[in-house]
């Protein structure tokens, strides 16, 4: 009789762990990275923050609520935590069959703003509904990385020739060729590195990755020649490669400012509220595209050190999803994610410290621009979505 009790008790525990284990493969919640979402809300935290030290002086100074910025980014966010759960709630799979859908969508609102779209800071980039702008570019690169994903979703085995790198390219090509209308130099750069990131991914031949990084630049001389892109633009170019013959108070100035606040940071900064660059507002656009300086002049080496290290933890994991994924439409999503955030990542910074060219991309997660923190939130629901599903 004990002998009895001793097996079926045995067998009970069995059932219960292969129930446990059947559980844990295919309750995706029990597999959400954490790591990935603190560190994405650690630097949307931190942004807020920036953002506030940025603007509230000559808010204050205008006579305007110095949380003005602070509280449209605070509605942003909430809208961007929203749609990262909401991408989440479906098995990433499904994307694969609307990404068509939504591909013909952004890129129908990218048509639009050629001819109803707002012109702000010289691009036409902007729809502005009740008061509001969106920048329908924002969300057409995740668009973009889904339907890169979806076409090479079954093509693993063996490297991609050259039918592969036409396909991807009629597909890049035209919301690339719409945003470089607009003009926005910085934004078609970003689309780039996507198609960059999936396709190396994707193992499309290293000759054909070489074929078209020669059309990129073909495409970026074109653009020049023929005046597509805006005088002030190629001004900032001028400026960056010969730094001597540019104009101090002109295309330089954004960089020689920048330049000087985050050098006058030095190791620990000179205090949180306290730089003297980002209060009398030396450094245009110090809440956008210059978000560094403020960083580098008031926390110094160490917080931006600090910073950094916050970004490199959230492109670790999105490189490790893209590692452990289980099909190739996973990988390639997360090889696309992580191609944006690495990419606007080392503009962004090296434009602050004059290593590269002003080219108007914002700090994901950081720099204020309610899309930009939209869709940085949908892409890491990507991210998740893949790391929850990966046994399923």
């Amino acid at each position: 009789m004990a002998q009895i009790v001793v097996d079926d008790r045995s067998e009970r525990l069995a059932r219960e762990a292969v129930q446990r284990k059947w559980i844990g493969a295919y309750t995706p919640v029990r597999h959400i990275d954490p790591l990935l979402v603190l560190a994405a809300l650690v630097l949307s935290g931190f942004g807020l923050l920036m953002i506030y030290s940025a603007t509230f002086h000559r808010l204050e100074t205008a006579g305007q609520d110095p949380t003005f910025y602070v509280d449209r980014q605070l509605v942003s966010l909430g809208v961007g935590l929203v749609g990262m759960l909401a991408v989440t709630l479906f098995d990433y799979r499904v994307y694969r069959a609307w990404a068509p859908v939504l591909y013909a969508v952004t890129l129908g609102m990218l048509g639009y703003l050629l001819v109803g779209g707002t012109v702000i800071n010289g691009a036409r980039a902007w729809i502005v509904v009740g008061g509001q702008q969106f920048q329908p570019s924002e969300l057409a690169k995740v668009a973009l990385i889904l339907m890169l994903a979806a076409l090479y979703h079954e093509r693993r085995e063996e490297a991609l020739g050259l039918r592969a790198l036409v396909e991807a390219l009629v597909f890049a090509t035209l919301p690339m060729v719409l945003i470089l209308l607009q003009p926005d130099f910085g934004t078609f750069i970003v689309y780039v590195a996507i198609v960059f990131g999936v396709l190396l991914m994707a193992r499309v031949r290293v000759r054909y990755m070489v074929a078209l990084a020669v059309i990129g630049v073909v495409t970026c001389l074109a653009a020049l020649q023929f005046e597509i892109v805006k005088d002030y633009q190629v001004d900032r170019l001028t400026a960056f490669f010969n730094p001597d013959q540019a104009d101090a108070l002109g295309a330089a100035y954004n960089v020689n400012q920048a330049q000087i606040a985050v050098g006058s940071g030095q190791f620990l900064g000179q205090g949180l509220f306290e730089g003297s660059q980002t209060s009398l507002s030396f450094v245009p656009e110090n809440q956008t595209d210059f978000i560094f300086t403020v960083v580098g002049e008031e926390l110094g080496f160490l917080g931006s050190g600090l910073m950094l290290a916050v970004f490199g933890l959230l492109i670790w994991r999105g490189l490790r999803i893209a590692a452990l994924s289980r099909d190739t439409f996973g990988t390639l999503i997360a090889a696309g994610v992580v191609s944006v955030f690495a990419f606007q990542l080392f503009i962004n910074v090296g434009m602050a410290i004059g290593l590269m060219p002003v080219t108007g991309l914002p700090l994901p997660f950081v720099s204020y621009g309610g899309t930009s923190l939209i869709a940085s939130f949908l892409m890491v629901g990507l991210l998740e979505n893949v790391h929850m599903r990966r046994f399923s």
